[in-house]
């Protein structure tokens, strides 16, 4: 298991977290592949892709510790990056794009002008079939990935910077400076609203009715998607916090936090104790100004992550799905569209990450 996370510092850090009678998160590598602060990063069972106002995307090749290369589609910051398992990858940026990328050979399938302005956000259903995106002109659009075409567009009163899926792809939420909007798929209305004292830096669903929330400050809160309410608030940081990750291993429910203090914090949290603060697991000082965190996970995790994803999925969800769909197959790529695929990966001689400290690039000899 690795803790990536990105900073301001052009640098992407990996931390090897190991669990046992105790966690211990220890110093894996340092990469210096952008010319501009890191601005996203995302993770499936093999690779980590991060995003970079330097306008690039880069990939590295987490089983053969290598960089991988860059994909060069944008113009503009890239802003949001999402695999959907281990074909895919969706990606968003300034330049109002969306790319939807086959990670097998790495090239452009489509790209669509998504947005009048940015790409603050887009989010994947579970089943694969559906994508939300959200821009700076004040739109929630729904995407048909069946036939890479849009298949719904809502205006909002204010331009939304986190869109977001439950588990179970039943509801959404959107994120609107300070306010959390939940919407129910199968009517897309709004069921329930959430505000906060200050502006949300990060969001995400610990199941499918709770919510962790964090803004421009230290405190995460967890908030009932039923009833609104705040569940449990706790200070996790000394500074704000930029990002949140949440995962399940062996029945333990893990939330990791990174902060702009240079923290990068791994806390236990009961659901059956909800209102009781998280424990504390372990944690790691970074020394830099952290900007986005993922964590990816051995292939088995993986596999059986998607597989509960997958099984989340009710037969009411399918129909609503499947009316916009049209049940037709998902192919993810429109034949035509060949300027898509004029700007490919640009793979530079293949790197060794770095250890940490030190100057000369080695391979890695330990297992992930």
């Amino acid at each position: 298991m690795e803790l990536v996370a990105g900073c301001y510092e052009q640098v992407l850090f990996g931390f090897a977290a190991r669990p046992a009678e105790s966690w211990t998160v220890v110093p894996d590598f340092t990469h210096h592949a952008h010319s501009a602060s890191l601005s996203a990063v995302a993770v499936n069972n093999r690779y980590v892709v991060t995003g970079s106002r330097d306008e690039t995307i880069q990939i590295y090749d987490m089983k053969k510790k290598i960089e991988h290369g860059a994909l060069l589609q944008h113009n503009g910051t890239i802003t949001c990056l999402e695999f959907y398992g281990t074909a895919h990858l969706l990606s968003g940026a300034e330049d109002g794009l969306i790319c939807i990328w086959n990670t097998k050979r790495w090239e452009c399938l489509k790209s669509i002008k998504a947005h009048k302005g940015h790409v603050t956000s887009l989010s994947i259903h579970p089943s694969g079939k559906l994508a939300l995106s959200v821009g700076t002109d004040k739109t929630l659009r729904t995407w048909n990935l069946v036939e890479g075409r849009s298949a719904f567009i809502k205006n909002l009163k204010q331009n939304a910077h986190i869109i977001k899926w439950s588990p179970d792809g039943e509801k959404y939420v959107t994120v609107i400076t300070n306010k959390v909007d939940i919407y129910k798929l199968d009517t897309a209305s709004i069921i329930g609203t959430i505000t906060t004292e200050k502006r949300i830096s990060s969001l995400r669903f610990i199941t499918n009715s709770i919510l962790a929330i964090a803004g421009d400050d230290e405190i995460i809160r967890f908030y009932s998607c039923d009833s609104q309410k705040c569940l449990c608030e706790f200070k996790a940081h000394e500074n704000r916090i930029k990002d949140i990750y949440s995962f399940e291993r062996d029945g333990q429910h893990v939330i990791v936090t990174a902060s702009s203090d240079g923290y990068i914090k791994m806390w236990n949290l009961d659901l059956n104790k909800i209102k009781d603060e998280p424990s504390l697991l372990c944690e790691v000082n970074t020394k830099a100004r952290l900007t986005c965190l993922a964590v990816w996970l051995d292939q088995a995790s993986e596999m059986k992550e998607n597989s509960d994803k997958a099984a989340t999925s009710s037969q009411a969800n399918e129909d609503e799905i499947s009316s916009i769909l049209r049940k037709k197959k998902v192919c993810w790529t429109d034949k035509s569209d060949k300027t898509a695929k004029r700007k490919r990966k640009i793979t530079p001689e293949k790197q060794k990450l770095e250890a940490p400290l030190q100057k000369k690039k080695k391979k890695w000899n330990r297992s992930a």
